[in-house]
C-alpha cells in the first residue's frame, strides 16, 4: 500500500481538537491501552441540517475504488462491498433516492478527472482535501477519523503515555511520514529510529527492537489483532489528531459548486450519525475500533 494511504491514501487525515500556541494542532485522547469501539461524534446532535429538494435529479452516481479494503473492495461474488459503499446506500436511504442511486469503481488516479468531466456527481473513496483540490472541488463536512497511534511491544512496561515518557527511548517511523513530522515535532526527546516503508516499521516492533512506533491508526489495530502480530504487541496510549499533519478526514468529494448536493450530503451524513446508523456500519468494518 502506498505510504501513509495516500490520500486516505495520500496524507492520512484528521481533526482539529487543540491548537497550541506554537500553531500545530495535536491532541491525545483518553489512554486507550484497550481499543474504544465508540465512534467519534463529528455533528452536533442538536444541529438540525435541512434536506435539500432533490425531486429534479436524475440519478446520483457515487465514484469509488475497488481495491481499498475495509473502505471499498469487491467481495467474493465481484459486488462492491465496504465502508464507503454501505455508507454511501444508506445515504440514499436516508435521502429517499435510493432508486437513482448508482456506485460506480474506477482506478484511483482516474477519480477526479471523471468527477470533473460530468462522469459522476460524487467520490466516496478517501481523497485527501487539499487547498488545490478546493479551487476544483467541493468537499462535504468529514464523516470519519483516521487518527496516529503508538504500539509497544508486550514485553515493554513503557509507563503511562505522557510528553515523558518516550524520553531517550527508540520510537520506530516511516521515513518522511506524516508521522516522522509529528513525533519530532509532539516527542522531541523521543529517538526516532527511520524505516523505509510499514512492513519493515511492523517487523521491528514484533522483534522487540524499538520501544515502541508510531503510525496510522487504521492499519496498526488491524495488524495487532491479526495473525501477523504474533499476539506480540498491544497499543500505548490513544489517538492523536492533527490538522497541521493529516489534514482535514474523510469527506465526500463534490464537483465545485454543486451546493444543494453538498448540503444533501451533509444531511444525510448528520442524521445517520445522529440514529446511530454510522456508528454501526464503522464498528461492522472496524471491529476492533480505530480509537
Amino acid at each position: 500500500m502506498p505510504a501513509l494511504l495516500t490520500s486516505l491514501r495520500r496524507q492520512g487525515v484528521f481533526l482539529l481538537w487543540v491548537v497550541l500556541g506554537c500553531g500545530l494542532a495535536f491532541a491525545p485522547a483518553h489512554e486507550a491501552a484497550a481499543q474504544d469501539t465508540e465512534l467519534p461524534v463529528l455533528f452536533d446532535a442538536r444541529e438540525r441540517l435541512p434536506r435539500p429538494d432533490l425531486s429534479n435529479l436524475l440519478r446520483l452516481r457515487i465514484l469509488t475504488t475497488a481495491d481499498f479494503p475495509p473502505f471499498n473492495f469487491a467481495d467474493q461474488t465481484g459486488r462492491l462491498a465496504g465502508f464507503n459503499i454501505d455508507l454511501a446506500r444508506e445515504i440514499c436511504l436516508e435521502l429517499k433516492i435510493e432508486g437513482r442511486c448508482q456506485i460506480q469503481a474506477l482506478p484511483f488516479e482516474e477519480l477526479e478527472e471523471a468527477l470533473a468531466n460530468g462522469n459522476g456527481d460524487a467520490v466516496m473513496a478517501g481523497v485527501a482535501v487539499t487547498a488545490e483540490r478546493r479551487q476544483s472541488f467541493s468537499f462535504s463536512r468529514p464523516y470519519l477519523m483516521i487518527p496516529a497511534r503508538f504500539a509497544r511491544h508486550a514485553d515493554r512496561d513503557l509507563g503511562e503515555l505522557d510528553e515523558n515518557a518516550l524520553a531517550a527511548r527508540t520510537v520506530g517511523v516511516v521515513n518522511g511520514s506524516a508521522h516522522e513530522a509529528m513525533l519530532k515535532a509532539f516527542f522531541p526527546r523521543a529517538i526516532p529510529v527511520l524505516f523505509t516503508d510499514q512492513n519493515a516499521l511492523l517487523d521491528a516492533l514484533k522483534d522487540n527492537k524499538v520501544a515502541a512506533v508510531f503510525s496510522d491508526g487504521l492499519r496498526l489495530p488491524f495488524w495487532i489483532a491479526g495473525e501477523a502480530s504474533a499476539n506480540c504487541c498491544r497499543l500505548y496510549g490513544g489517538p492523536y489528531f492533527s490538522e497541521t499533519f493529516l489534514g482535514e478526514g474523510v469527506t465526500v468529494m463534490l464537483k465545485k459548486d454543486d451546493d444543494t448536493l453538498r448540503d444533501a450530503f451533509d444531511h444525510a451524513l448528520a442524521t445517520l450519525s445522529r440514529n446511530g446508523r454510522l456508528q454501526d456500519i464503522y464498528l461492522r468494518y472496524f471491529p476492533h475500533g480505530l480509537y
